[in-house]
């Protein structure tokens, strides 16, 4: 009977640990688009990077409570988004980061590839696992702020993995939550219906302190680009995720 209680009360919220109320968040905005992580004492600690997305309902009518009561299984599935060139398809977003060391290391976090990283060892930045279904919980990526003297400079990125770019028809957040003060949130709300990456938020160690920048820049192409965007100079090569 649990089960079918939760259907009938709907699916849980992507709402974490961190509360729901409006004053408890930082939204990062052109106008308003750095915050500081030491002037809220959150410079050390885990900082978790949440990348999670939906479908735009009023696109294709949504996932109605009558219709998940009647084809209750249908939840599990994909989520889809109507693209302007074809159909219905099933959108993948990744979560990525790009990563620079003072001691000179660069490299990429992000589950193409497999390179999801370690949070007590260089780079200090490691990749929770991939979610191709856009679950309520997303993707996350944890940076180890007690190694932030470690730390030069971080690019949070997210793309679209072989898929119809769709950017434009989900509801895509990225939300970091410091270990101390509210959450930080930046939608990727601006049209750009044919990008596949974008460049979310910067991590930049600057005098010691961890400085927040929203870019929310969106490019054509994958990481090459954004790669020649930000100057980070590593070499890039076509890569295939195993199937799920």
């Amino acid at each position: 009977m649990a089960f079918w209680d939760s259907l009938l009360r709907g699916r849980p919220s992507a709402q974490f640990d961190t509360g729901s109320a409006a004053s408890n968040a930082i939204e990062l905005t052109k106008r308003h688009p750095v915050v500081s992580l030491g002037k809220q004492g959150a410079n050390s600690g885990s900082l978790r990077v949440n990348l999670s997305w939906r479908m735009r309902t009023s696109d294709f009518g949504g996932r109605s409570g009558s219709s998940v009561l009647r084809h209750p299984f249908k939840m599990f599935k994909p989520d889809v988004v109507q693209a302007h060139t074809q159909g219905v398809v099933n959108v993948d977003l990744d979560l990525g980061c790009l990563y620079e060391l003072n001691d000179g290391s660069k490299g990429v976090v992000q589950p193409l590839g497999g390179f999801f990283g370690a949070t007590n060892a260089a780079p200090y930045v490691q990749l929770s696992g991939d979610d191709r279904f856009g679950s309520p919980s997303g993707e996350t990526i944890y940076v180890n702020l007690d190694h932030r003297e470690s730390i030069k400079r971080l690019l949070v990125f997210v793309y679209i993995y072989d898929q119809t770019p769709a950017f434009d028809r989900t509801h895509a957040k990225v939300t970091l939550y410091p270990s101390n003060g509210p959450r930080i949130e930046i939608d990727l709300d601006e049209h750009a219906p044919q990008a596949r990456s974008c460049a979310v938020v910067t991590i930049e160690n600057v005098k010691g302190d961890m400085v927040v920048r929203r870019e929310v820049k969106f490019v054509y192409g994958f990481q090459a680009e954004l790669d020649r965007l930000y100057g980070w100079g590593l070499q890039w090569g076509r890569g295939y995720k195993t199937k799920a």
